[in-house]
């Protein structure tokens, strides 16, 4: 059965469209994976803190919403507003998180590393915790956590962010093992090098410094991932994908990448 055959079936089986929640959804990975479980005939429910880039991705079927996944009480009121409507959810894109700074430990910002905790790890639990009932109603649920290939390699610089991400991995293992024998898959999909607004975030704007991380090479890109996300929630209900790991071609590690020499000037 294929992923097409999967949605036309389910859809005939409970005689409803499936509803997929996406966070971080406003651009990114985030919005790449909505658009794409659009086109696939799921209702897209996508949440971000910038609302007004959420409807453009929601298009005319889905929903946007605020979600701020570092407030309990934001993610309890988008919770509460999926539930009214449509009563389950079957595929949750754990999407929001990020990157702060490079600053080795010695120097290790307070702000930087609490604020990736709670976007990463904390965010992503509270989700999880908040959705899981509404997962349950559904006929097959499916939770998709986007992790990091630092979520099991490390560099210089990145204590903070692949301590998260290394902690999303953790959860993501667990979950798997305490929804063992319920009909809900669990996936982290852990890309390497993508490029989107994520190091214009961890510079902190710094368009010169993001831009220098993808210099000479071709990086993935957001579709790449949403393309991962959709062929992990569309195998048949009895297959599960614990985990996809994505890289460039030219990226070997997390530090080791083949960078070409930019062309001189004559």
């Amino acid at each position: 059965m294929g992923g097409n055959d999967f949605l036309h079936a389910l859809t005939k089986e409970a005689n409803v469209t499936p509803v997929a929640v996406i966070t971080g959804a406003s651009s990114g990975i985030g919005a790449a994976t909505a658009i794409a479980l659009g086109r696939q005939g799921y209702r897209v429910v996508v949440g971000a803190r910038r609302v007004d880039r959420l409807q453009r991705v929601a298009g005319e079927d889905g929903v946007a919403l605020h979600l701020d996944v570092t407030d309990e009480e934001s993610i309890s009121q988008f919770v509460r507003e999926v539930g009214k409507r449509f009563g389950r959810i079957d595929v949750l894109v754990n999407n929001a998180g990020g990157a702060l700074g490079l600053n080795p430990i010695e120097k290790a910002n307070d702000d930087e590393w609490i604020g990736m905790w709670k976007t990463n790890v904390l965010g992503l639990m509270w989700m999880t915790r908040a959705c899981l009932p509404l997962l349950r109603k559904a006929r097959h649920g499916h939770v998709v956590n986007i992790g990091s290939i630092a979520g099991f390699e490390t560099y210089k610089g990145g204590a903070g962010y692949t301590a998260a991400k290394h902690a999303v991995r953790a959860i993501t293992k667990t979950l798997r093992l305490e929804l063992n024998g319920e009909p809900v898959r669990v996936t982290e999909i852990a890309p390497g090098l993508v490029e989107t607004e994520f190091s214009l975030v961890r510079f902190h704007g710094d368009r010169k410094a993001a831009r220098a991380v993808y210099e000479g090479l071709k990086p993935l890109t957001a579709e790449d991932i949403a393309d991962c996300v959709v062929f992990a929630v569309t195998r048949p209900p009895h297959v599960d994908i614990d985990e996809i790991v994505v890289r460039p071609v030219a990226q070997a590690t997390v530090w080791q990448v083949a960078r070409k020499a930019p062309r001189r000037k004559s």
